[in-house]
């Protein structure tokens, strides 16, 4: 069921890369066509975070049922809390005709790319710099000093694996934003073309900023 309709798109990148706000320019450009998949997450809702609009806020002896029942297409565990992607998210997105896209971390994209369900696009946001990073997630003012180095340490092995050439379709370089956005916008728009070509029915119509 979840191979059906356009391919899902993955992007991952380090804390603080700015995934969130490409991917806010993304669905707004292309309001009809993405769809976002809700992950599910063991820790606590930050302030203005909505169950099931953000994550699906559980607890850990609800998730690792729900892993033992094979809900899960990738699960990962960051920073102490477990993380993971449903089948049914996928699915949910999948049947109104969209491109699913999964916010996930490395460990989940190891996971989908052994996977033969998916067959999904794969991205990574690469931040300009481990300092730029840094700067960046103290300015959120949510980390402890503890957090914030094991986010660095995390970031570090993560770019490490994100710019390996092979593990991704694409490395979007994230200095500016604004050609961040393009090269992630053509690489997209592109793909769903080629997908329009064989016979796949997504849509790509645009809003263009005044």
């Amino acid at each position: 069921m979840v191979k059906q309709g356009p391919r899902p798109l993955v992007i991952c990148g380090p804390s603080g890369s700015g995934k969130s706000t490409l991917l806010k320019k993304l669905f707004k450009e292309f309001p009809d066509t993405f769809g976002f998949s809700v992950s599910h997450t063991t820790r606590k809702p930050r302030p203005g975070e909505e169950n099931g609009v953000h994550y699906h806020f559980v607890s850990v002896e609800d998730m690792q049922n729900a892993i033992e029942n094979g809900e899960f297409i990738e699960t990962a565990v960051f920073s102490g809390n477990m993380y993971g992607t449903s089948k049914k998210a996928v699915e949910n997105v999948q049947h109104q005709g969209k491109v699913c896209v999964l916010d996930i971390e490395i460990e989940g994209v190891k996971q989908i790319r052994n996977s033969d369900r998916l067959n999904p696009l794969l991205v990574f946001v690469n931040p300009p710099s481990i300092e730029e990073l840094e700067r960046r997630l103290r300015g959120r003012q949510t980390e402890t000093e503890e957090s914030l180095q094991k986010r660095l340490n995390t970031a570090r092995k993560e770019i490490e694996y994100g710019t390996e050439p092979g593990n991704f379709d694409v490395v979007v370089q994230n200095n500016n934003l604004k050609q961040a956005y393009e090269d992630l916008r053509n690489f997209i728009v592109r793909e769903l073309e080629t997908q329009q070509g064989q016979g796949i029915n997504v849509s790509l119509n645009r809003v263009f900023d005044e």
